[in-house]
């Protein structure tokens, strides 16, 4: 019964990728039905924590993006990467993986990708080499995001099962462990594929007029583009915001403290061999295993709260439209990350929590040899939900209900992105369309695009570096 409906899962999963944007979290729902109604499973939680704060942190980037700061960030980008066209293979990805730092989602490097084309393009350089590796980077940079879903999720996620870690800490492994991937993925781009001289097909197209005057006829750039005072008090709020979650973050102690009511950690329930603590995470006390503390305010009410007083500054000081946020990229592409994660993980979490003892048993043995083995679980999930954040969600919570360690599940944190495997993501996609020189390619087999070898490298090379970073500090 069990590998039947992990059947129906997965079949949802593949059909809403067929469909992509906000059909992969609606069809989950059709699953979800399924599994509930059909074969009367107990339904299992929708994330709503993780939720709330995508919410805020998207309407407070969304707002920033309206009142033109985005356009100065990339202008600033911009100028770093015409300074040095020759290295633009290494400084095009590390713009776009700070660019997603800063912002918390992916979706922000449109406008800065057909600038790095148009560099590399006049300076004779291969636009793949560094476009591809640039895409994949634009997607590493949410595991190392202060108010990207996937980080909150895993400090709130991890907190509920005991392993209490602040956002700072996880940066402090994830930052450095994807900057060196990155760094090793642009070493291998460097010299990737033919140079544009020796390139017959690229030549063939040069040929062309028409496609010659569409090559280079015209230049992308953002240099001339005046940004106003208001826009970089926009950036400069959010930059602000940002700073006051990691230190909050990193200093609890300055929050307020409340008189909360919680379960005794060590007292195991019989319901699924889950402690009370757990079971309180999923609304389930009961009497007689609880106990009073003073504990401070949490770190995802305080990121809701912070998000939002900035956005609503942004508004009021730096002229931003909400009916521009709201018809952005930011905004629309946060509300499909909110959709994605509302009904993968709430499928997810229902069929894993009916079940966990039953997967505890089959997996406790590989789990207790081979812990890291976690990694290619994320990894593959990945391949098919298309979401960083979807994946923590839904497969954190097995993963500890398995006896895997926090440290284990920090250090192999970066595996969560695998979704360039299959390049079908929006960021592959338009790449592949802004890079007029037709380098950049999706490959006639599927699997050999430009995509592939940059983000093997970058992910393989991030998560191992972060074992080795998690071991070094614990």
């Amino acid at each position: 019964m069990f590998l039947l409906q992990l059947t129906i899962v997965l079949g949802a999963l593949y059909v809403g990728s067929r469909y992509g944007s906000l059909a992969l979290g609606a069809i989950s729902g059709i699953a979800l039905a399924i599994l509930v109604l059909g074969f009367g499973l107990a339904p299992g939680n929708p994330p709503t924590d993780v939720i709330y704060i995508i919410v805020a942190a998207v309407t407070c980037a969304g707002m920033m993006h309206a009142s033109g700061g985005m356009d100065w960030l990339i202008q600033i980008a911009e100028r770093l990467l015409r300074r040095h066209p020759g290295h633009i293979t290494f400084f095009a990805p590390l713009c776009t993986f700070f660019l997603t730092v800063l912002v918390g989602t992916g979706h922000v490097v449109y406008t800065l990708m057909p600038i790095i084309c148009d560099i590399a393009l006049r300076k004779g350089i291969r636009p793949e080499r560094p476009c591809g590796v640039a895409s994949i980077a634009s997607q590493v940079g949410i595991t190392c995001s202060p108010i990207a879903a996937a980080v909150v999720a895993f400090a709130t996620i991890s907190a509920s099962y005991g392993f209490e870690i602040t956002i700072p800490r996880i940066l402090m492994v994830t930052l450095p462990a994807s900057v060196i991937g990155l760094l090793v993925a642009s070493a291998c781009s460097y010299k990737r594929g033919k140079d544009l001289d020796k390139d017959p097909l690229f030549q063939a197209r040069l040929k062309n007029p028409d496609t010659y005057n569409y090559m280079y006829g015209s230049e992308a750039t953002l240099l001339n583009k005046e940004i106003p005072a208001s826009a970089k008090r926009a950036v400069y709020i959010f930059l602000g915001a940002i700073a006051l979650i990691v230190v909050y973050a990193s200093f609890q102690n300055l929050l307020p403290t409340y008189s909360q009511v919680v379960a005794d950690s060590g007292v195991k329930d019989t319901w699924n061999g889950l402690t009370a603590a757990q079971l309180a995470t999923l609304g389930v006390v009961r009497e007689g295993f609880t106990h009073a503390v003073q504990a401070p305010l949490k770190m995802n009410i305080v990121i809701q709260i912070v998000m939002l007083v900035a956005a609503a500054l942004i508004v009021i000081f730096c002229k931003a439209s909400p009916k521009k946020a709201v018809a952005g990229a930011v905004w629309q592409s946060g509300m499909v990350a909110v959709v994605a994660i509302y009904g993968i993980a709430w499928m997810a979490d229902t069929l894993f929590a009916n079940y966990m003892p039953a997967i505890q048993q089959l997996l406790s043995g590989i789990v207790e040899s081979y812990p890291w083995s976690i990694a290619l679980v994320f990894f593959v999930v990945s391949v098919l939900i298309n979401s960083q954040g979807a994946v923590v969600v839904s497969m954190m919570p097995l993963a500890y209900s398995l006896g895997i360690p926090g440290e284990i599940l920090l250090g192999v944190f970066p595996s969560v992105y695998g979704y360039f495997f299959i390049p079908n993501y929006p960021s592959d996609i338009a790449t592949v369309n802004f890079d007029r020189s037709g380098t950049t390619v999706i490959g006639k087999y599927l699997l050999n695009h430009s995509f592939m070898m940059p983000g093997l490298v970058s992910v393989g090379v991030a998560t191992l570096v972060s074992m080795l970073l998690v071991h070094v500090f614990y």
